[in-house]
């Protein structure tokens, strides 16, 4: 290949790679013992959240702003993936000393 060549091969791999978006996490929050752990959880935009519900009851994961309303059955695991960033406070509806606070990042 010419040397010409190689200039706008490099660019296009460059700017390839960096147009390469970051991989979502997966986090996890457990309801055990009627408490949400951890208490607070920073995650990014596309982020998967595993809501692991560890106790005999039902729980739900509700945002105050009304942005989510998961619903936990007893013993089960469910997720959601955030959809909008900014800093949540939430509780089970069944349960309201059940708080906790997400903030999500762009």
């Amino acid at each position: 290949m010419r040397r010409e060549c190689y200039l706008p091969v490099m660019a296009a791999l460059l700017f390839g790679a960096v147009a390469i978006p970051a991989q979502a996490a997966t986090i996890q929050i457990t309801a055990a013992d009627m408490v949400f752990a951890p208490s607070e959880v920073s995650a990014k935009l596309g982020d998967t959240v595993e809501w692991i519900n560890k106790d005999v009851l039902v729980h739900t994961a509700t945002a105050r702003n009304g942005d989510f309303d998961v619903m936990m059955p007893a013993k089960k695991t469910v997720t959601s993936v955030l959809k909008k960033a900014g800093t949540i406070e939430y509780y089970c509806r069944f349960h309201p000393n059940m708080k906790a606070v997400l903030t999500i990042a762009p």
